[in-house]
């Protein structure tokens, strides 16, 4: 007998969609404001260190992607009780990947590049293991993708140097008024 499934077929359709239409525009739609200035300076941060429009262009668009994606499987119900406490998890090394950001920014000569390298790896790994069963391998690819490349020491390093200091600071604001209101 077949197993047929409405709400299956609901949800990868909506998955689908959703993934094709990724972009600044859809990024408003499932996102604050706050949110967006935030992915807007780490496009601009991403963009100056990497020298490529493109690439950073690809970088934020696999992670609103993403971003979309984990909102839609959560808000559907499709994580199961230990999917929710990896959920947990994740959100609680973001908080804190968040708080030594913003800590860094604001105490001088405490910067780790590896610190922080290695909060965003730990979030990349409890992301990757919540979705496992729900994201198709281009989607784990793209999880990487974006983490890897927020992880990069050489891209810390510059963001905490003199350079970045005005991104930096709108980084900070951004994440500070996140993590005051809950969102974060």
């Amino acid at each position: 007998m077949e197993s047929f499934s409405s709400k299956s077929l609901a949800l990868q359709a909506e998955k689908k969609l959703l993934s094709k239409m990724a972009g600044r525009s859809v990024a408003h739609l499932f996102m604050d404001e706050t949110s967006s200035e935030v992915l807007d300076e780490l496009y601009r941060v991403s963009k100056e260190y990497t020298h490529s429009r493109p690439q950073a262009q690809r970088v934020l668009k696999d992670l609103i992607k993403v971003a979309v994606k984990v909102a839609v499987l959560h808000r559907s119900g499709c994580f199961g009780p230990g999917e929710l406490d990896l959920a947990a998890s994740f959100r609680q090394k973001l908080r804190q990947g968040a708080m030594t950001a913003l800590s860094f920014g604001e105490v001088d000569f405490t910067f780790e590049a590896a610190v922080l390298a290695g909060l965003l790896t730990e979030c990349r790994d409890l992301l990757l293991e919540l979705v496992a069963c729900h994201l198709t391998p281009k989607s784990h690819g793209r999880i990487r993708h974006v983490f890897d490349h927020f992880s990069d020491t050489g891209l810390l390093t510059a963001l905490y140097g003199p350079d970045f200091t005005q991104h930096r600071t709108k980084i900070c604001d951004g994440l500070r008024k996140l993590l005051d209101e809950g969102k974060l």
